[in-house]
């Protein structure tokens, strides 16, 4: 069994900061691509960032400058660093990794259950 296990969002003023962090525990072989999605209520799951296993990021347009992805491959941790938070970052942020649980097994895809994260005027 895998779990993605989401922390660190919480509620900010604008031009606040936020850490968040993605652990995947139980059986892992290995993980690919990692990243981080975000949902307002009302509206669709958007792509944040991502990171695959050789360190290539992507980020949407709207946060390039402002967050900054990571992983730490040892603790199985993906990041996200949220600097210069605005209202319109206000959202559930998910995270997201491809994983393979045993040596030529199949790889699947894992959704944390997401972490709130609001941005005050």
């Amino acid at each position: 069994q895998v779990q993605l296990v989401e922390s660190g969002g919480g509620l900010v003023q604008s031009g606040g900061s936020l850490r968040l962090s993605c652990a995947a525990s139980g059986t892992i072989f290995g993980i690919n691509g990692m990243g981080w999605y975000r949902q307002a209520p009302g509206k669709q799951r958007d792509l944040v960032a991502t990171i695959d296993s050789g360190g290539r990021i992507t980020y949407a347009d709207s946060v390039k400058g402002r967050f900054t992805i990571s992983r730490d491959n040892a603790k199985n941790t993906v990041y996200l660093q949220m600097n210069s938070l605005k209202p319109e970052d206000t959202a559930a942020y998910y995270c997201n990794a491809f994983i393979i649980q045993n040596y030529g097994g199949r790889w699947s895809n894992y959704w944390g259950q997401g972490t709130q994260v609001t941005v005050s005027s």
